[in-house]
């Protein structure tokens, strides 16, 4: 063999030989990484948990009111006139029939008082021709013309009397005077907004629920009110009417309820909560709604499984394991669990969005999410 060509094959073997070295290092390099990572297993994660636990659970229905005032009106005149007497002051209660305010009336007054005059004479004439009537001294005609002509002025007396009338104000119902700001002297013009009378014992709510909540509402349920302005009261009222109709714009029903306000505390225009006690108190698992999450294939919630496994400290290591809940209505904070879960299943509360099937587990309860069935807003 040529000895150039000898070279040249032992060259190639030899390039060959370590190409196969280098892949087989490359191999094997890869396979100590996985065996590492294989035997090193997942971080450990820290979360916090709790032990699921069952309630006392109250179902009801909640809903955002307007406070309505029994009866409610702003007042005004039906015609124009210079104020003469303001007999009520701002925030005054006032009953049905009172005086609010007169208006200067004397030219009307003396118009009557014309009138009243005609109309006696008329009255008088009208007598006179009856008694001749009976002994036939005038004819049939003359006496229906004299009895029409005392009808006659006796309406106009009426109507004149009817227009005296609306120069006084008077309260149409027993209530709360707003701020008046009208003074003896002003001219008002017919319709002018003088001011607003409100009665505020008892008081109306109107609030909307779902029509999916339709067989769950009847008049005479009682209802629990509470409102911003005062936060540790609370109010008990009955609804009182449920419109027949559901609105097609947005398929809720409008329901009317009625509240006690002896105090006068709650006022018309406030928004109030209202509660509705709906069946009898039952016992569900609850957890809080930071523990769930919610996936459109399905709702999971993380528990804490013990394992075969031991720490340093010779206790069994926990691990992550997700499970499918069904989950029921929610109060405040809390969420019902209907089904997925057991009494004394530990559930991870916070941190599951770092956590996937057998992710090891560092349990750190100094925090823990909120968990209130009232929870109240901070200031």
């Amino acid at each position: 063999m040529n000895p150039l060509r000898r070279r040249m094959i032992i060259m190639l073997c030899c390039v060959c030989l370590l190409l196969g070295l280098i892949f087989g290092f490359n191999q094997f390099k890869s396979y100590m990484i996985k065996k590492f990572i294989s035997g090193a297993g997942l971080p450990p994660a820290t979360v916090s948990t709790m032990d699921i636990t069952s309630t006392l659970w109250q179902p009801n229905l909640t809903s955002v009111a307007n406070v309505r005032a029994f009866r409610g009106v702003e007042l005004s005149t039906e015609l124009g006139g210079l104020v003469q007497t303001v007999a009520v002051k701002s925030g005054q209660d006032v009953q049905e029939g009172d005086l609010l305010i007169k208006l200067n009336d004397a030219s009307d007054v003396a118009q009557l008082h014309s009138l009243k005059a005609l109309a006696d004479l008329a009255k008088v004439i009208n007598e006179r021709d009856r008694q001749q009537l009976a002994i036939q001294a005038i004819s049939k005609n003359v006496y229906d013309t004299s009895k029409a002509d005392a009808q006659s002025k006796q309406a106009q007396v009426e109507q004149q009397a009817a227009l005296v009338a609306k120069k006084t104000l008077k309260a149409p119902f027993s209530g709360r005077v707003g701020i008046v700001t009208i003074n003896p002297g002003q001219y008002v013009n017919p319709g002018d907004k003088l001011m607003t009378l409100q009665t505020l014992d008892p008081i109306f709510l109107d609030f909307t629920l779902p029509q999916s909540n339709a067989e769950q509402i009847a008049v005479g349920q009682d209802i629990i009110v509470t409102t911003d302005a005062f936060k540790d009261a609370t109010f008990t009222g009955k609804i009182t009417a449920v419109s027949p109709k559901v609105d097609t714009n947005t398929r809720n029903i409008q329901i009317e309820a009625q509240l006690a306000n002896p105090d006068k505390k709650i006022l018309p225009g406030m928004f109030a909560n209202v509660n509705i006690k709906v069946g009898q108190e039952t016992k569900l698992l609850t957890l809080p709604q930071t523990a769930v999450t919610y996936n459109p294939y399905g709702s999971t919630v993380f528990i804490a499984k013990a394992t075969d496994k031991k720490d340093k400290e010779g206790k069994p290591v926990l691990e992550a394991q997700q499970v499918f809940v069904t989950t029921g209505s929610t109060r405040g904070d809390q969420v019902a669990i209907l089904k997925g879960l057991q009494e004394g299943d530990t559930v991870v509360t916070s941190g599951q969005l770092k956590l996937k099937n057998g992710t090891p587990l560092i349990i750190n309860n100094t925090v823990l999410p909120a968990n209130s069935p009232n929870p109240k807003p901070q200031e």
